[in-house]
């Protein structure tokens, strides 16, 4: 069933005061985990998105697949949620936009959360995931990596741990409102963030790093040499406590040689795009990054936007 559009003020109030309060470091990891999945079921999926079960390297995941997918090309989805919070399941619709936009199967992989594993359980989970896609039969040049938040630096590092190991590296990295610093930092207030709170990142972090130095280059990629990475595209709310993480790491991205884009969403706030199916807005976001990954994926030879 296709639901109305909801108007951009009712859909900051229900983050404000549905989901903020709750993304509190007061709270219980296991209610917040429960919680976000609640405010996540109703948003749509794009109309004939398949949605299968899958596991990539012995970790659950998500495959969703569009009409007439390039059975070629496929996103390696990261969720976000703070390295403790987030499942594929909270991921779905914004997962299924992606997919319809990009033409291609994007699989939502259901990585290990902090505390219970803290770094590098994460990152060493996503980079099994991708060498799983290689493994399948996938080309390099026809995959992505996307994620969002805390995917957002999952990707920027499993792209860094890729391309140190050797590894062939994908066509393009999508960061969605990423997290990259990760050490103490002068964000603005939250106040005018409807949905996060730096006392909540905060615990997040101390969570994930689990005393480890937060400002080192493994752990804030900000600070990371970049050189050799693959393209990256970075979209950003412009109400967001993270805004200056994405402006930062285009800047370190473009001062190394690397290609790197950087979308400013006026009025919107962080991973506004996981309303898509809702939110206008949210939708044409990501069809934006949809046509991007499709641009940046698809075979040499095929100039038309068609399959390969």
């Amino acid at each position: 069933m296709r639901l109305p559009a909801v108007p951009r003020p009712l859909m900051r109030a229900l983050v404000r005061y549905g989901v903020r309060p709750v993304l509190s470091a007061g709270v219980p990891e296991a209610f917040q985990r429960r919680w976000l999945e609640i405010m996540t079921a109703p948003t749509p999926l794009p109309s004939g998105v398949r949605v299968t079960r899958d596991r990539l390297a012995g970790r659950p995941a998500l495959r969703l697949t569009p009409p007439g997918a390039d059975p070629a090309r496929a996103v390696l989805y990261l969720h976000g949620g703070g390295f403790t919070i987030g499942s594929p399941a909270t991921h779905r619709a914004l997962a299924g936009h992606l997919a319809d936009a990009a033409g291609a199967t994007v699989y939502v992989l259901d990585y290990r959360l902090a505390p219970e594993h803290p770094y590098p359980a994460a990152l060493d989970d996503t980079t099994a995931a991708y060498r799983e896609l290689l493994e399948r039969g996938y080309a390099a040049e026809h995959l992505s990596i996307a994620g969002d938040s805390a995917g957002g630096w999952l990707t920027l590092r499993a792209g860094i741990e890729l391309r140190d190991a050797g590894t062939p590296l994908p066509a393009l990295l999508v960061l969605i409102s990423p997290v990259v610093d990760l050490g103490p930092t002068d964000r603005p207030d939250d106040a005018g963030d409807p949905m996060l709170q730096k006392s909540w990142i905060r615990s997040c972090i101390d969570s994930f790093a689990s005393g480890r130095d937060p400002r080192s280059p493994e752990l804030s990629p900000v600070y990371a040499d970049l050189a050799g990475l693959p393209p990256l595209w970075v979209h950003v709310g412009s109400d967001e406590i993270l805004y200056d993480d994405s402006v930062r790491i285009v800047e370190r991205a473009r001062a190394a040689g690397v290609r790197a884009d950087l979308r400013r969403l006026d009025g919107l706030w962080h991973v506004a795009h996981a309303h898509a199916g809702l939110l206008p807005e949210a939708t044409a976001a990501v069809a934006e990054l949809g046509g991007h990954i499709r641009q940046a994926t698809l075979p040499l030879t095929d100039t038309t936007g068609s399959s390969a």
